[in-house]
Formats: C-alpha cells, sequence, structure tokens
C-alpha cells in the first residue's frame, strides 16, 4: 500500500505519494529533504506519534495508520550554505512583515504576558557586541529585509539587491548614531548578508552589534517609535529610482540636534524634512 502525506513548512505544501508502508519515518524525512532542503536531523515533524510519543526514525509509516494525504505540519530549517544566501530566507509563519500590516488594533506593550516574554528575552539573549558603543550618539536599528536589501528578489550576486545610498547613508548616519542591523532571520543568515554587502568591515563607519529572531518576542506593536519607509521591492526595476536612503539620511541628521526624541512622530518624517529645508 503506498502512503501518501502533505508536509506544511514555511507557508508551502508538499505532496508526497512515493512512499509505501513498509518505508519508515527516515525514509519520509529524506523524501522531505529532497523537496525543501532541510536536512532531516532539522526537521520536527509534528503530529506523527506512536502511543503518544513522537515517532522514532525506524518506526514503519504503515505502523503510523496514516489516512491518505495526512497534513503534517514541519518545523525546520536549511543549512544556509553561502550560496543560498543569496535566495531568500526560509519564511517563519510567527514573524509579520511590518509592510503587510495597515494599521495595530490594540496596544500591546503592557500586556503582562508580553512584558514577561521581553523580560525572558534580556535575560536570555547574549548581544555579541562588535564595536563599543560611543558616548553621547543615539542608536540607529536598521531592518534588514525591504529596508537595506531586497530580499526577495533572485540575482546573480547581493549587491545587485542593495538598496541605492546604502553606504552613503550609513557612513552619514555614523557621525551621530552608533549602528544595530536587525532581522527575523537567523543570524548566520545576517552576518553572511552584512559581509556580502560590504558592510561588516566597512572603513567609512562601524556596525556596534547585530539582532537577530532570537532576540524577538511574537507580537506586534503599535508603530509609534518606528520610522516608516517604503519597502524597497523588486531591485532591477527600482534600483534606478529609489532615493529613500538618501533623503533619510538627512533627517535623522535634522534630528540628531536634538536632546529628546519623545516629541517626534517619525511616521512624517518626510513633512518634518520638508519643513526644516524650507526655513
Amino acid at each position: 500500500m503506498s502512503v501518501s502525506v502533505i508536509i506544511k513548512w514555511g507557508g508551502q505544501e508538499y505532496s508526497i505519494s512515493s512512499l509505501s508502508e513498509e518505508d519508515t519515518v527516515m525514509d519520509l524525512k529524506q523524501s522531505i529533504k529532497t523537496l525543501t532542503g532541510v536536512l532531516p536531523e532539522r526537521q520536527k515533524l509534528l503530529g506523527l506519534k506512536v502511543k503518544g510519543k513522537p515517532a522514532e526514525d525506524e518506526v514503519k509509516l504503515g505502523s503510523l495508520k496514516l489516512k491518505p494525504n495526512t497534513k503534517i505540519m514541519m518545523m525546520g530549517t536549511r543549512e544556509e550554505s553561502l550560496e543560498e544566501v543569496l535566495a531568500p530566507p526560509p519564511e517563519n509563519d510567527d514573524v509579520v512583515n511590518d509592510f503587510d500590516i495597515e494599521e495595530e488594533v490594540i496596544e500591546v506593550e503592557n500586556r503582562e504576558e508580553n512584558l514577561a516574554k521581553i523580560a525572558r528575552r534580556v535575560k536570555d539573549y547574549k548581544v555579541e557586541e562588535m564595536n563599543p558603543p560611543r558616548e553621547g550618539k543615539g542608536l540607529l536599528v536598521l531592518d534588514v529585509d525591504y529596508t537595506l536589501f531586497d530580499h526577495k528578489s533572485c540575482a546573480e550576486t547581493g549587491q545587485e539587491l542593495m538598496r541605492p545610498y546604502l553606504h552613503e547613508f550609513l557612513t552619514s548616519a555614523y557621525e551621530d548614531y552608533d549602528i544595530v542591523i536587525w532581522s527575523a532571520t537567523s543570524m548566520k543568515w545576517i552576518d553572511a548578508k552584512m559581509k556580502e554587502l560590504g558592510v561588516t568591515d566597512n572603513p567609512n563607519y562601524k556596525i556596534t552589534f547585530m539582532l537577530d529572531s532570537a532576540a524577538m518576542i511574537t507580537v506586534h506593536t503599535p508603530k509609534r517609535g518606528v520610522v516608516e519607509i517604503r519597502p524597497f521591492m523588486k531591485a532591477h526595476l527600482n534600483r534606478e529610482k529609489d532615493r529613500e536612503l538618501y533623503k533619510l539620511a538627512q533627517y535623522l541628521k535634522e534630528i540628531a540636534k536634538l536632546d529628546d526624541f519623545s516629541g517626534l512622530n517619525h511616521k512624517h518624517w518626510e513633512r518634518y524634512l520638508s519643513k526644516r529645508q524650507h526655513h
């Protein structure tokens, strides 16, 4: 008898129907590896149980009594070689792209469970300092995806997907701010990407530290205090016209003169900038 299952992973569904009841859980994992690139030892298959316990690799599929086309959720990430770093990072269902959310419905920053999550992250997450913070500088936290880099388009090199004025922007910002790179992906991916874009060891500015998804909690706070800029997507079409970082550098220069940012609404950064420039 053949066994047919559907694996759900990273927002996609993968159908496997080439196995028999005599094949083992490990055979299933090998099939999944062929389809997704996730190594068997990295795969966590939810719902494959024998007597209430997760099925071991040597268990035969026939003994699991799976209905045809049973859906199995998989957790696990690809081993990213440097060549694969050019591909989009694995989708993470817990992380919602800020650009896909229109309005925040509820205030969440004061909820007890979220404060507890944050306290746990602060305790457990180790920040690897790359360069010491400098006295009297502001702190600028930059997201990678769609802000510095278009991570969804395909390209031969990362340079093709780098946002225009990136190095000029970082050089200018470094005069007034310590810079932190943040992304909701793995540190391995961030590290490789920043090296490839020439950000890590640039002679004109330094990165204070980098933060990956382990520093996040899965909740979304209202937008106050986050500078919203247009996402940089479809790099091949927009590389010539995108001047967002060029303008943002000017805004950061303007507000660096202030002692207190709490009166600013970063949402209207362009308005603030045009007012200042016309005075």
